[in-house]
């Protein structure tokens, strides 16, 4: 019998499997102490409200990411270097103002949704900031997001109930510095690999 299309075909004789990811590689902005505190308190409150069950992702893990490169067998050291070279540039650009006015479900999937920060007039500063960091990683011939649609948004939760996008009072911050983080795939954990200050 001929296998279906998304059988598993056997690996040829003396070819090994390709390792698992285990690392995945991302800027992002983090929130500070001020706003996580207003973010945990939104959460308690949504749940209360709500009835949601997910586990809050916690002060560690909140951040809004710029751009996700990837998953990896382990930390790639070139793309690491070439990355934080890229990064370097945009440390002369000043701080600026995030801001998050609605809460909502980023997705109609049947379970485990992210429940997220959402802004407008708040994130614009981010999307400009993002899109300068695509181009500094496009210079230096490294994936700049393929120019794929940018939504910035910070992760509270996953739920398997949807949420409407709602308005909430505005949860802002100044973003001082951004950060390259490696998620450890699997474990809930991340690690912050280098930082950038941003002037002002």
């Amino acid at each position: 019998m001929t296998p279906g299309r998304g059988a598993r075909q056997p690996l040829p004789e003396g070819v090994a499997p390709a390792p698992p990811n285990t690392d995945r590689l991302f800027f992002a902005l983090l929130p500070g102490a001020p706003a996580i505190a207003r973010i945990e308190r939104l959460i308690g409150d949504l749940r209360n409200d709500l009835g949601l069950k997910g586990k809050p992702l916690g002060a560690a893990r909140f951040h809004v990411t710029l751009l996700h490169m990837g998953a990896f067998p382990g930390v790639p050291r070139e793309l690491v270097h070439a990355a934080c070279a890229a990064a370097q540039a945009l440390s002369i650009i000043p701080a600026f103002e995030l801001g998050f006015d609605r809460v909502g479900s980023f997705s109609h999937r049947p379970s485990n949704m992210p429940l997220v920060l959402l802004g407008e007039e708040g994130v614009i500063a981010a999307k400009a900031f993002q899109q300068a960091l695509c181009n500094a990683m496009a210079r230096a011939g490294e994936d700049d997001g393929g120019g794929a649609p940018y939504t910035p948004h910070l992760t509270l939760l996953y739920d398997d109930t949807y949420v409407a996008r709602r308005s909430i009072e505005p949860i802002t911050w100044t973003a001082h510095e951004f950060v390259l983080v490696r998620s450890l795939i699997g474990q809930g954990r991340h690690e912050v690999l280098a930082r950038w200050p941003l002037h002002g």
